[in-house]
């Protein structure tokens, strides 16, 4: 219950970690959007207020030059500021506005404002912020993008330029509420993206420890019955001190075996602990002759229980493989093999090669697998009721260590329904 509290735990900060972390991204990336647009957005306006500038330095050059050479201030043409006057006058742009101020901030053309007359109060203006653009808001509605700049030397006077871009922010506004949908829709789909994610990825976590909490148990029970039947025999021989071996040797003899399944069940367990991380030795062998030999043991088993083991080995190459582990490999399946046959039943050995490996089939005409059991053969401690059960012997482990030799060696097994009963074990390896 505490390892479900603290896996439901760990998911729900998995899911927020995640959130946290797309919102994170999905904002950043909306404000990043937003002062792109921005910029692009008041770039053009920027562009045409530098560009009038620059018109007007280049039109106050030529009238002052001319004013050098016929020396026309000696006429009295240009006075009270009529130069900058006809230089505002002389720059054709339409949607700028100029407003010429002297060394006060006194606006030297009142009637040039057209629409912005009534707001020339509003209109704020100071040297500090000479050649850099900046935003003027009048009357909370309309809004401008200002440049202020100095235009003669001689007088201290200044022009300002105007453009609205009430167009533009209202563009601008449009395209903040979008992206502000944008990013909440973002936001709501990586919850869910969170959601999903989070369950994959535990997925695995949860099924390592389901399968951990079940291998611990099962190890567990299966330990304990041996143990059980130890512990009750002996302490019925501590009943009777005096008592004989022979008239004692069924329960030394049932001590001895329990003893065994316990030491090979405990050093199951440990192939199984270290499967993961042990290294394969490798080396070329005859397989159909290294077969002969592992197998000539367990035909004289099979022979004392009526039983008959057949080989067909047709492979007749080298194989590389950790003899060892293989020998293993076969151990179980012979073991397995003679273990749920009956008298009378036959062990049927194969080798061939089949799309350029080697396949190794062991088939018997025992009691069989059903097809439910076929699914779960190696699990580990899987048996059937009916026959995978202690008094075979069996812990239901020897299946599932021979699968991991299998993939230790990048092969493949399988369990099929023999016909017309009994079950075949087919081995794939590659050769090399």
């Amino acid at each position: 219950m505490e390892e479900e509290n603290n896996l439901r735990k760990q998911f729900m900060l998995h899911i927020a970690y995640n959130m946290i972390a797309f919102a994170t991204i999905f904002i950043a990336f909306g404000i990043f959007m937003f002062y792109m647009i921005r910029s692009i957005t008041f770039s053009e306006t920027d562009k045409q207020l530098r560009e009038t500038k620059t018109e007007f330095a280049d039109i106050q050059t030529n009238l002052e030059t001319l004013y050098q050479i016929f020396d026309l201030g000696n006429l009295g043409l240009f006075k009270n500021n009529a130069l900058e006057y006809n230089i505002a006058k002389r720059v054709n742009n339409p949607q700028i506005t100029f407003i010429l101020r002297n060394e006060n901030g006194k606006i030297l053309n009142p009637n040039d404002l057209g629409k912005l007359t009534n707001y020339s109060d509003d209109i704020t203006f100071t040297i500090e912020n000479l050649d850099s653009i900046y935003a003027l808001k009048l009357d909370d509605t309309y809004n401008y993008r200002c440049l202020n700049f100095k235009i003669s030397d001689k007088e201290n006077n200044y022009a300002q330029l105007l453009i609205n871009v009430d167009t533009e922010i209202a563009l601008l506004g449009s395209y903040l509420e979008i992206i502000a949908y944008a990013v909440i829709l973002g936001i709501v789909l990586s919850g869910i993206a969170s959601l999903i994610l989070s369950k994959k990825t535990l997925q695995p976590i949860q099924t390592i420890l389901k399968n951990q909490t079940e291998f611990v148990q099962n190890a567990s029970h299966e330990l304990r019955t041996p143990l059980t039947i130890i512990q009750a025999k002996q302490e019925l021989l501590l009943q009777e001190p005096d008592a004989k071996i022979i008239d004692k040797s069924e329960e030394i003899s049932l001590t001895l075996n329990e003893t065994k399944r316990l030491s090979k069940l405990i050093k199951d367990l440990m192939i199984l602990v270290r499967g993961a991380n042990f290294k394969l030795q490798k080396e070329d062998v005859n397989l159909d002759e290294f077969i002969k030999t592992v197998v000539l043991p367990y035909q004289d088993i099979a022979k004392m229980q009526e039983k008959q083991i057949l080989l067909k080995l047709n492979f007749g190459k080298e194989i590389s493989m950790d003899t060892n582990k293989i020998h293993q490999l076969l151990v179980i399946l012979l073991d397995n093999a003679i273990k749920y046959t009956e008298n009378g039943d036959q062990i049927e050995i194969c080798t061939y090669m089949k799309d350029n490996k080697c396949v190794l089939e062991v088939a018997d005409t025992g009691i069989g697998i059903s097809e439910e059991g076929i699914k779960h053969i190696f699990d580990r401690f899987y048996r059937e009721d009916r026959a995978r059960n202690r008094e075979t012997g069996g812990s239901g482990l020897g299946l599932s260590i021979a699968a991991m030799i299998v993939n230790a060696h990048n092969g493949s097994i399988k369990a099929i329904q023999n016909d017309p009963k009994g079950t075949i074990f087919v081995v794939k390896l590659n050769r090399i």
